[in-house]
């Protein structure tokens, strides 16, 4: 799902970055949801008979050591992007952190499967050009349900075209490989993320809806957020 780059999206990349400023005077964090219930639901029955199922099945044939080995290469490729987000967010600390870990894992980690940097002490960053726009000034606007890719927000939909710019799949040149390596990687964030259902309590759009919000923040300040309380 981190590489499904609709033509869609790239034409909306500007109309949603023009129009930021003014969705960003939304008074209620969803006043969308008269739109965004249903694509939840659309979305939600989608994982509850397609990817779950699948997630499940990889996870039970799947050696435990293999599945952190093909979560840690996909994790790899994807510090091209933290390496880029964060000089344009000006840390360079980071940044040079995601170059050693980027260097280390593909040599001596064999192209990621290991990650050999996280016991030397390089920890992973987690960066994406949402998060860019954020640390530039940039309100997130109201809450929004994407189609397929699912939590979002204006901001961070336009950023998801951005993101796209890094990815490896276009570099893909065999098509059958290039579409199984992309399920791969759909099935292997899914099935990392199945832990995480069992403290879904109440309204599941609430829930995530929340949950999706608070961590956005949380992302954008680098964890530095005022405590309502």
């Amino acid at each position: 799902m981190r590489e499904i780059r609709s033509h869609w999206l790239g034409r909306a990349a500007a109309i949603l970055l023009a129009s930021l400023p003014l969705l960003a005077q939304a008074s209620e964090e969803d006043p969308w949801e008269a739109f965004n219930r249903p694509v939840f639901v659309f979305n939600d029955t989608l994982d509850t008979w397609a990817l779950k199922p699948l997630a499940r099945g990889y996870q039970a044939v799947t050696p435990q050591f293999v599945e952190d080995g093909i979560g840690n290469v996909f994790a790899n490729l994807g510090e091209v992007g933290n390496l880029g987000n964060n000089l344009l967010q000006g840390k360079l600390h980071d940044a040079g952190v995601d170059t050693a870990r980027m260097l280390i894992n593909t040599t001596v980690g064999v192209l990621g499967f290991f990650d050999v940097a996280r016991h030397a002490g390089l920890i992973r960053n987690d960066e994406d050009f949402g998060q860019t726009l954020g640390v530039w000034g940039v309100s997130s606007g109201p809450y929004l349900m994407l189609p397929f890719f699912g939590p979002s927000s204006p901001r961070d939909a336009a950023g998801l075209a951005v993101d796209s710019l890094h990815s490896f799949y276009p570099h893909i040149g065999h098509v059958p490989t290039r579409n199984s390596v992309r399920a791969l990687d759909v099935v292997d964030t899914r099935a990392g993320l199945l832990p995480a259902e069992r403290v879904i309590t109440g309204d599941k759009y609430l829930f995530i809806r929340n949950a999706y919000l608070q961590n956005r923040e949380f992302k954008v300040f680098d964890g530095q957020v005022e405590d309502d309380f």
